[in-house]
C-alpha cells in the first residue's frame, strides 16, 4: 500500500479504533505496543497509527485540544502556523472584510482552519496528495468542512479570480529528491531552511505577483528576510508569540495595510507597533536612535521589534536611548510601562572581567543567574561554567553586550522583581 491508501485505512473505522487507542500512548512503549498491536491488525496500518500518535502529541504545542482529532505529516507538523498565529492572521482578514479567500501551499490547512472559523470561505491548494488528504480529514474532524474546499493542484496554475484574497506560504525548506513533497507540491520538507527569498517555492517573485493581482493577500515569509528584498508598495508583519518570533507576513491591499509600513505584533496579548517606511530599509537603529551613557533601567525589545527595525521607535517611547549604535538594548532614566521590551532595573555597568564578576556574585550571595548575550563572543554557557554559581540565595540577570563599542557586563533583575525590593546600585 502506498501513503495514501494507508492514510485512508486511518481513516476508516479500523484506522479510528487504532487512534483512539493510541490516544494517551507513551512513546516510551512503543515496540511493545506495536508488538501487541500487530496480532489484530495489518503492520502498515499500525505503524501509521503509532506515527500518527506521535505526530499528535508534537502538535499539540501548536495546536492545543484540536491537536488529538486532527491529522499531520512529518513536515506539516513541523511548518505549519502554531493556531494562535493563524487566528490572528485570520481575524485581520476578517476585519478586512474578506469572506472568500484562496489558501495556496495549504498544507495539512492549518491556516484554512482558522479562516473557516473567521467565516472566510476557502480554497486550499496544495500538489501535495497525502498534505491534501490530511487538509480534507482536519476539515472534517473539526466540523469545517462546509468551508472548505481542498484542491491538489499546482498553486501556480490556480485562477484565483473571483476571491476576495489570496494567502500564499511558498516552501522555505530544501527540496527533496521527488518534487511535491510538501506544502504547495513545491518541495517542501528536505535539506534546511532556505534564506534566499527566490529560492522559496514557488519563489517570492511569483507569489508578489500573484499577491498585486488579488485584492487583498498576504504572503507568510522567513521572519529574517532581508529588509531589502521586501516589496515597497505593501506593509510587513512580524509576529511574535509569548517572546518567540514566529513569521513575517507581507500585506497588500486597502483599507488596513500601510504602503512601506513595518509593524510588530506580540502575541497573545495583540499588542501591534506600526513604523512608517524608511528611505534605506536596510539601515540600522542608529539613524535614527540617540545613543548615550546608561542609565538605570534596561529595555530588552521583543524580537519581533528587532527584526521589524522598530526598536529607535520603541526607544523614543520610553525617552530611552541605545547603549551602542550596534547593539538592541535600550537605556533609560526612569521606568516606563511598555509591552513591547522588557525591563530590567540595573545594578552594576562594568567592563568584562570574569574574575571581577565571579568575585562580586560570591559577595552577594547570587546562586542563580540568568545569562543573556547581545554582541557579545563570549558564550554564556560557558561563562556559567566558570562562575561556578550554587548555594547562594540571591539571583540576578547578567547581560553580556558592548557598550560604547567595549565589551561590558550589566548585572540586574526583572522590573517585577526589583518592584517586590529594594536594589542596591553598585555602580
Amino acid at each position: 500500500m502506498n501513503d495514501l491508501d494507508v492514510f485512508a485505512r486511518l481513516l476508516a473505522p479500523e484506522g479510528q479504533a487504532l487512534l483512539a487507542e493510541l490516544r494517551d500512548h507513551d512513546p516510551a512503549d512503543e515496540l511493545a505496543a506495536a508488538t501487541r498491536l500487530r496480532r489484530e491488525h495489518p503492520a502498515a496500518l499500525v505503524s501509521a497509527a503509532l506515527a500518527q500518535a506521535r505526530l499528535r502529541q508534537r502538535a499539540v504545542a501548536k495546536f492545543g485540544a484540536d491537536a488529538r482529532r486532527m491529522y499531520f505529516t512529518p513536515n506539516g507538523v513541523e511548518q505549519s502556523t502554531r493556531a494562535t498565529v493563524a487566528d490572528h492572521r485570520a481575524a485581520r482578514f476578517a476585519a478586512l472584510g474578506v469572506r472568500t479567500l484562496a489558501d495556496l501551499c495549504c498544507g495539512i490547512g492549518g491556516d484554512a482552519l482558522a479562516l473557516a472559523r473567521a467565516g472566510i470561505r476557502v480554497l486550499a491548494v496544495d500538489r501535495d496528495p497525502l498534505a491534501c488528504a490530511a487538509a480534507r480529514a482536519n476539515a472534517e474532524a473539526l466540523g469545517l468542512a462546509e468551508l472548505i474546499e481542498v484542491r491538489c493542484a499546482d498553486v501556480t496554475e490556480v485562477d484565483t479570480a473571483g476571491f476576495d484574497a489570496v494567502f500564499v506560504d511558498p516552501a522555505r525548506r530544501g527540496k527533496t529528491p521527488a518534487r511535491g513533497a510538501g506544502r504547495g507540491g513545491s518541495g517542501r520538507g528536505g535539506s534546511g531552511r532556505i534564506f534566499d527569498p527566490e529560492a522559496y517555492e514557488p519563489p517570492l517573485s511569483w507569489a508578489v505577483e500573484a499577491a498585486r493581482a488579488a485584492p487583498c493577500a498576504a504572503l507568510k515569509i522567513a521572519p529574517g528576510v532581508p529588509h531589502e528584498a521586501l516589496p515597497a508598495d505593501a506593509e510587513t508583519e512580524w509576529i511574535s508569540d509569548g517572546g518567540d518570533v514566529k513569521e513575517a507576513v507581507v500585506w497588500f491591499g486597502p483599507g488596513g495595510p500601510v504602503r512601506g509600513g513595518r509593524r510588530a505584533t506580540l502575541l497573545p496579548a495583540g499588542d501591534s507597533l506600526l513604523g512608517a517606511a524608511r528611505p534605506d530599509p536596510a539601515g540600522d537603529e542608529a539613524d535614527r536612535a540617540p545613543v548615550g551613557p546608561v542609565g538605570d533601567w534596561l529595555y530588552e525589545p521583543d524580537g519581533a521589534v528587532i527584526r521589524a527595525h522598530l526598536v529607535a521607535d520603541v526607544a523614543g517611547q520610553l525617552d530611552g536611548r541605545l547603549i551602542d549604535p550596534t547593539i538592541a538594548y535600550i537605556t533609560a532614566d526612569r521606568l516606563t510601562a511598555t509591552p513591547y521590551a522588557t525591563a530590567y532595573a540595573l545594578t552594576d555597568v562594568l567592563p568584562f572581567n570574569v574574575k571581577k564578576l565571579k568575585a562580586l556574585l560570591r559577595e552577594r550571595g547570587v546562586g542563580i543567574a540568568v545569562i543573556k548575550k547581545r554582541g557579545s563572543a563570549v558564550e554564556p554557557e560557558e561563562l556559567r561554567k566558570k562562575l561556578k554559581l550554587g548555594g547562594g540565595r540571591t539571583s540576578c540577570t547578567i547581560f553580556l553586550t558592548r557598550v560604547g563599542g567595549a565589551p561590558a557586563m550589566l548585572l540586574g533583575r526583572p522590573a517585577a522583581e526589583a518592584a517586590e525590593g529594594p536594589v542596591t546600585p553598585g555602580r
